[in-house]
């Protein structure tokens, strides 16, 4: 029953050539973590979990605020105040009830990203913060796993895989963060809510690239302005 359940439900992307029966295998046997479930994490869950991926990890210790609705799919206004993690493992299993989601309702810091990173393939940082970012980069690096990195601001986003097969990893690019007074965020300069779904989803289609082992980024940053739709791409 479930080789015809999933024939039934993925075949338009098994009919690829580049994935086909041995490609969804390849994503049914994945894991995969996401951290953060707001902006970025809300269309890379959506996406990874409808395409397939077995085993989804969501680490996400905030709540859903009203403000996060014009952006962040996955919740309603029925969801406010409720766990973001508990709530995106709880719509994402209606989406695939096929695949096995686990929440973790947590902060990630120095004393548990090691643990929590460890039983996961590839890890995806939808995460809004600098601290954090260098803190799943550090641990990647630690545990040798790649990771597959984006941020946004305003109407512009970037997205890498660092760590992959000998690449290199974000402190290659940015050696350090930078100044807390110098960074900018979206509570202060707001975004546009499509945005994180533009961004969101080629990390997602990144990811499930990297997953089926097709031609991805290597040493190479995008660079995507959607307000001009300037893309590039710089080699690092």
């Amino acid at each position: 029953m479930s080789i015809i359940q999933d024939f039934l439900r993925y075949n338009r992307q098994m009919m690829l050539p580049e994935i086909g029966d041995s490609g969804q295998e390849k994503l049914k046997k994945a894991k995969i973590l996401v951290i953060g479930a707001g902006g970025l994490g809300c269309p890379i869950l959506q996406y990874i979990a409808t395409a397939g991926i077995g085993t989804i990890g969501i680490v996400d210790f905030d709540k859903i605020e009203l403000h996060n609705l014009h952006r962040q799919i996955l919740y309603t206004e029925e969801h406010v105040g409720q766990s973001k993690a508990i709530t995106a493992k709880s719509v994402l299993e209606t989406l695939n009830p096929l695949i096995d989601i686990i929440a973790f309702e947590e902060k990630l810091t120095m004393e548990n990203a090691t643990q929590i990173i460890l039983n996961f393939d590839v890890v995806v940082d939808g995460s809004d913060n600098f601290a954090t970012r260098y803190l799943v980069n550090d641990t990647c690096v630690i545990l040798g796993k790649p990771l597959v990195y984006g941020s946004i601001l305003k109407f512009e986003g970037q997205m890498a895989v660092f760590n992959h097969n000998g690449s290199k990893n974000l402190r290659d690019v940015f050696p350090e963060p930078p100044s807390p007074k110098d960074i900018p965020n979206c509570n202060l300069n707001g975004v546009l809510g499509t945005l994180p779904g533009i961004i969101g989803t080629m990390m997602a289609h990144e990811t499930l690239k990297l997953i089926m082992d097709l031609p991805i980024l290597k040493n190479e940053l995008i660079l995507f302005n959607t307000l001009d739709w300037s893309f590039k791409k710089l080699r690092f």
